[in-house]
Parts: C-alpha cells; sequence; structure tokens
C-alpha cells in the first residue's frame, strides 16, 4: 500500500490540532506545480544564506492543510535530479516532473554537442522515473518571450521542439509553460505527434488562448499569478471545472494583496484560513512559520477559495473536480504502486532513497 503523507519522509506529519470537525468538509488538494527544490526552501536568497534549511516543515504543513500529493517541478537536468530524489525520499505524496524549462534553454544549446545529445540525459532519467513511478510528467517545457534575457528565442524554440520529440517516446503527461508566445507555443505543439496531452500550467494567457488549449485537450493550471487582474479572473471564471488544476508554483505566485483576487480572502472561513500559519520576514526566521514572500503548498486552500468564488461554485467542487482531474491526468495512483513495487524490489522504505 502507498505511503500517507503522514507516514512518508522524514517528519511529514500532521501537525497538532488539525483534526477535522465533524459534518465540515475537509479539502484535499494536489499541488501540481511546486519548486520545492529552488534554494529559497533551503534558506537561500539570492545565493546568501539567511535561514536554516525548513523544507520538512513546508512539506509537513502541506500535508496538515490536506495537501496530500505534491508534483515538484523539473526545470533543467540539476533541479529534474533534485525532483526525483525528493518523489524517493516522500513515496506516495511527492512525485516528480523532469524537462528543460525554456529559461534554462540556453543551457542546453550552448557548447559544442548538438542539442540532442545535451537532451539525451532527460530523456533517461524521464524514462527511469517513469518506471518507478517517481516521475508522473514530462516538463517544465515550453516558451517564454516575456524573459528573453535569460533565454534567447532561437535557443528556446530548439530545445522544445526536440523536448517534443523525447515527449513521444517517454509517454507522459506534458507539464508546459507559455508566457507571450501562443502563436510559436501552439505551432509546435499542435504539429507534434504526441501519445498525450497535458497541464499548460501557470496560465495567465487570454480567454481565446485558454478555449484553444482546452479544444485541443489539454487542462489549465492555476495559481496566484494566475488570478492577478481583474481580465486573469474572466478568464479563470471561464475554464471549464473539468479542464481545470490547482497549483501554488512556490515559491513564487503567491496571492499578493495587490492582486484582483485578494478581495475574495476576506471571506475565507476561518478553519481554512487558520490553517496558513502568519508569515514573518527571513531575517526574522523561525521555524514552524512561514517566509513572507515565498509562497508554499499550504497556501492552495487560497486558490481553491477564489477560484470558487470566481465560478460562482462550491469550495469542495473546486477542491474535489480539480482532485480528479489530476488524478486523471498524473495517475498518481498508479504512480504510487510503481514506487511501492521498487523499494520493495531495492530494499528501501520510506525515506530511505537518496
Amino acid at each position: 500500500m502507498a505511503s500517507t503523507p503522514s507516514q512518508a519522509g522524514p517528519s511529514a506529519t500532521p501537525l497538532a490540532g488539525t483534526e477535522p470537525e465533524e459534518g465540515r468538509y475537509e479539502p484535499r488538494y494536489i499541488d501540481v506545480g511546486i519548486n520545492l527544490t529552488d534554494r529559497m526552501y533551503q534558506g537561500f536568497y539570492h545565493n546568501k544564506k539567511v535561514h536554516e534549511v525548513d523544507l520538512e516543515n513546508v512539506i509537513e504543513r502541506a500535508c496538515a492543510v490536506g495537501c496530500k500529493k505534491l508534483m515538484v517541478t523539473g526545470s533543467s537536468y540539476k533541479s529534474s535530479v533534485a525532483a526525483v530524489n525528493l518523489a524517493q525520499s516522500y513515496p506516495g505524496v511527492i512525485f516528480a516532473t523532469v524537462g528543460v524549462h525554456p529559461c534554462s534553454a540556453s543551457q542546453v544549446t550552448k557548447g559544442p554537442s548538438n542539442v540532442r545529445s545535451r537532451l539525451r540525459d532527460i530523456e533517461t532519467l524521464a524514462l527511469e522515473g517513469k518506471a518507478r513511478g517517481t516521475v508522473t510528467a514530462f516538463g517544465e517545457i515550453g516558451l517564454d518571450y516575456d524573459r528573453l534575457f535569460l533565454s534567447d528565442k532561437d535557443s528556446q524554440l530548439r530545445v522544445f521542439e526536440e523536448q517534443l520529440r523525447i515527449a513521444q517516446k517517454v509517454d507522459l503527461p506534458l507539464f508546459l509553460h507559455s508566457r507571450a508566445a501562443e502563436e510559436d507555443f501552439n505551432r509546435l505543439l499542435f504539429a507534434a505527434d504526441l501519445p498525450r496531452k497535458g497541464l499548460v500550467h501557470s496560465f495567465t494567457g487570454t480567454l481565446e488562448e485558454m478555449r484553444t488549449l482546452v479544444a485541443a485537450g489539454y487542462d489549465i493550471g492555476i495559481n496566484g499569478c494566475s488570478l492577478k487582474t481583474e481580465e486573469n479572473l474572466a478568464v479563470v471564471r471561464e475554464v471549464p471545472i473539468e479542464r481545470l488544476q490547482i497549483e501554488t508554483d512556490g515559491p513564487w505566485c503567491e496571492i499578493r494583496p495587490t492582486h484582483a483576487s485578494a478581495v475574495y480572502l476576506k471571506s475565507m472561513p476561518a478553519h481554512l484560513a487558520e490553517g496558513i500559519p502568519r508569515d514573518v520576514k527571513k531575517e526574522k526566521f523561525q521555524m514552524g512559520m512561514r517566509v513572507k514572500g515565498r509562497n508554499e503548498p499550504c497556501a492552495i486552500a487560497g486558490v481553491a477559495w477564489v477560484i470558487a468564488q470566481v465560478k460562482g461554485i462550491s469550495f469542495e467542487e473546486v477542491c474535489e473536480r480539480s482532485w480528479d482531474n489530476s488524478m486523471k491526468m498524473f495517475k498518481y495512483d498508479e504512480a504510487a504502486a510503481l514506487q511501492e513495487a521498487w523499494s520493495n524490489e531495492n530494499g528501501q522504505g520510506a525515506g530511505d532513497a537518496a
């Protein structure tokens, strides 16, 4: 049997005082986009060590609010390996994506070898992780023309196209990124002969763009960045509930007081709001507290609550439908069974893997 959140990992146990109240809906979430390999969760900000590592506390807080599964994003070979290692340490709770983010594309295109050979390790990591149940999506891949200062357009196009070719062999759902690149993104994506569709995560595009992607069979991932403006909210209102998934994209994409969505948080029930510990400045870090400006999975309740208010449906419907959508696409139960089988064959239990 796959590990539950309270069993997996070194200290992923529920916080005290979080027992459900009889008769009240207790939400369950899947954070389908969380960057737990980011150095902020190791206490580093702008390459400077500010506080001690609190990653285990972050995962513990996620489990305590009902965030039962976390899909940790790989954005380069190095971060993909780290994501897979986390999945091995928290079987049944953490799963990984493997891929090269468009903003990391120039790391692949520079150097003497060609793009295909430089992405071979990504392909191998994805295939091995899929077989072991640690990798449930191929990505984060796509295009980002908002940040061409990080990777030029040609590098992004070459790496995206090659990774779409790899996706045909890997046969995993895609975890996709698109920023200010709709025409090229859709052209390459729709031209590829892909065995699976996937999720366009952290969606901030137009209503027309959303409808085009949904019509093509893709799900839409919503986080705080997707809820920033009134225009964003108008798009979210129209996302079909059967194609919607939720995420935090921490440590980024929190719902800020200046966002159009912030007003909806004022009506959030106390038992949900209280599950999100207060935050402190990183310079005044306290173990067990959130860090101001660093988003994390325990805040996913806010995303679900805002979506419910914007769409005019119940909070429970948002939680349950998004849960079902994520389970259907990424098949976490099947992956957890593979994790358990692999651990048993190799004599490893929860938290024993590197």
